[in-house]
């Protein structure tokens, strides 16, 4: 008798993020998605899935959730290790060009906490293209302290509201 797959925890969480922002943008019509990567890192034995997406109209930001799920991960769940939770990482990015640093980036930072609390705490890496430092680029990353398994499965609908909220704030910076 052939053995039954059983998803991961990644994939479980991937395939709930992935239909969520998908029926934003195809039924509800509020963000469009504009970049999927699903890696699987043979160095390391990784997955990463990541999917971006700016919201409809201007849309200066680009927002990213990022699933991550190490060898070890996979591994404590796939072999079942006593005493193990199985779980990812999750992170969120948003990218955004600025003019102002010393202005702009404290309001950033300010914002998200607004949204996500003190004890996340944003890291916002500038950078620029050489003979245009009118402008930088802004990486805002927002990873979250500890791993997420399907116990906050109902909490992703939540989760991806508020990111949208944040982002529709993150615009107007």
């Amino acid at each position: 008798m052939p053995l039954l797959f059983h998803p991961t925890v990644f994939e479980n969480l991937k395939v709930a993020l992935e239909n969520q922002i998908y029926d934003y943008d195809n039924i509800d019509g509020i963000l469009e998605v504009t970049g999927r990567t699903d890696v699987l890192d043979l160095a390391v034995l990784a997955r990463e899935f990541t999917l971006s997406f700016k919201l409809k109209g201007p849309g200066k930001v680009t927002s990213e959730i990022v699933l991550r799920s190490s060898v070890k991960d996979l591994g404590d769940e796939i072999l079942e290790v006593d005493g193990s939770t199985p779980g990812c990482t999750l992170l969120l990015r948003f990218h955004m060009s600025i003019s102002d640093a010393p202005a702009q980036c404290p309001a950033i930072e300010s914002i998200l906490a607004g949204y996500w609390g003190p004890e996340l705490k944003p890291e916002q890496t500038l950078s620029f293209r050489f003979g245009s430092e009118a402008t930088y680029d802004n990486c805002v990353t927002l990873p979250f302290g500890r791993q997420i398994n399907e116990a906050q499965m109902e909490d992703l609908p939540e989760l991806l509201e508020t990111l949208l909220q944040c982002a529709g704030e993150l615009e107007n910076v």
